[in-house]
């Protein structure tokens, strides 16, 4: 097996502690958004044997097995990260698989640049993800029922909302969420602006369930964002505590710890609370409009002790170890690749010893055993 060296990514929304305390290291002052363990080519992890996208590139089969070849195709499909927000993220949302690869190759036949800031989709992939908390966390999470948007919004008291809150009264649910995010999103941008900063008043007044959106708009002065934001459901998870996300439901997390992984794509539609492109005739595609319970996950204890978070789809796999002193070793060796990550605490497999942070690669079939005492996450897939 190999351990990892992974790159660390400055986003502008990343905590300057949390990632920098868990590791045991000294803040530098910058934002340290996201630790990345993987074989994504933007930023791969690098091994004794080189970087692992070239590693596995080499030998296909040996490294993630025939059958997670045969099902995915050469490369590792999925992405684990440590993800630490200070400042909330974009609203955002992921298309399925049939809509990454029509998105991606209607961009490609139109000549868009890959690295184009209007482009959409950089890949044919699809993003399911699946965040795990590590500290107490906050977010965002599909939309919530029209009837309870309506009466979180009207509760403002601000005059240029009330026709939102109308419209999600005048209408079935779908059409209602559709009307209204499409109407926040083309406002006049100045009108808009100073909608934005009179809810940010009034939710600052207010307090209570209004606290998250004036923090949006604290961090995001007069983004359309805001007030789409309060068509969501408003998280927040525990430790150990997670959230799927797939296709076409927004999200935005808003602060925390935690371990994300998702499938090895980077295809974003963004909803707002964002400088970045807004397409809204595509998001409007993308988005599914229905409001949803976002369905907090707690992970399922196997008999071997082994605690998994169960998803719908194959790409990836995640679950957690939680060793207490004394425990006997977990034999953890799987015909798919494996990556490992220790949050807490001293584990040990094979010869290498991982405290918090650190991580290892596990090739398909090698044996693997962890014990210690400490918390290891396990990244795998479905094959």
């Amino acid at each position: 097996m190999d351990r990892l060296t992974n790159t660390v990514r400055p986003y502008a929304w990343g905590s300057t502690t949390a990632i920098p305390h868990l590791i045991g290291a000294e803040p530098t002052g910058e934002p340290q958004a996201e630790m990345w363990m993987g074989a994504h080519p933007g930023a791969p992890s690098q091994t004794g044997r080189g970087p692992l996208n070239e590693v596995i590139d080499q030998a296909p089969e040996r490294e993630l097995g025939p059958q997670t070849v045969a099902k995915f195709g050469p490369r590792l499909p999925f992405l684990l990260k440590l993800l630490a927000a200070g400042a909330p993220l974009s609203l955002q949302v992921h298309p399925d698989l049939a809509q990454a690869k029509e998105g991606y190759e209607a961009e490609e036949r139109a000549g868009v640049p890959i690295d184009a800031p209007h482009r959409n989709y950089k890949d044919a992939n699809h993003k399911p993800e699946l965040i795990c908390a590590l500290t107490p966390f906050e977010g965002l999470c599909g939309f919530r029922a029209p009837e309870e948007a309506a009466r979180l919004i009207e509760g403002l008291g601000v005059d240029s909302l009330k026709p939102y809150a109308d419209l999600l009264r005048a209408h079935p649910e779908e059409a209602a969420l559709r009307e209204v995010l499409t109407a926040v999103l083309s406002a006049d941008p100045a009108e808009m602006a100073t909608t934005v900063t009179e809810a940010e008043a009034a939710a600052d007044r207010l307090g209570g369930d209004y606290a998250p959106y004036a923090g949006l708009a604290h961090h995001y002065p007069g983004d359309p964002g805001v007030i789409a934001a309060m068509l969501l459901n408003h998280v927040r998870l525990n430790p150990g505590e997670a959230l799927f996300l797939g296709a076409g439901v927004p999200h935005a997390y808003i602060d925390g710890l935690g371990v994300e992984i998702m499938a090895n794509s980077d295809n974003v539609l963004r909803c707002g609370l964002t400088p970045k492109h807004v397409d809204v005739p595509e998001l409007l595609r993308i988005v599914r409009f229905e409001a949803t319970d976002p369905g907090i996950l707690r992970p399922e204890a196997s008999p071997d002790g082994e605690e998994v978070y169960a998803t719908p789809i194959d790409e990836f796999r995640l679950s957690r170890h939680v060793l207490p002193e004394g425990a006997a070793p977990h034999d953890v060796t799987a015909g798919t690749p494996q990556i490992l990550l220790c949050t807490a605490g001293t584990v040990h497999t094979g010869e290498l010893a991982l405290t918090a942070g650190q991580s290892v690669f596990v090739p398909a079939g090698e044996k693997a055993e962890v014990s210690g005492v400490g918390t290891l996450f396990r990244a795998t897939v479905v094959a």
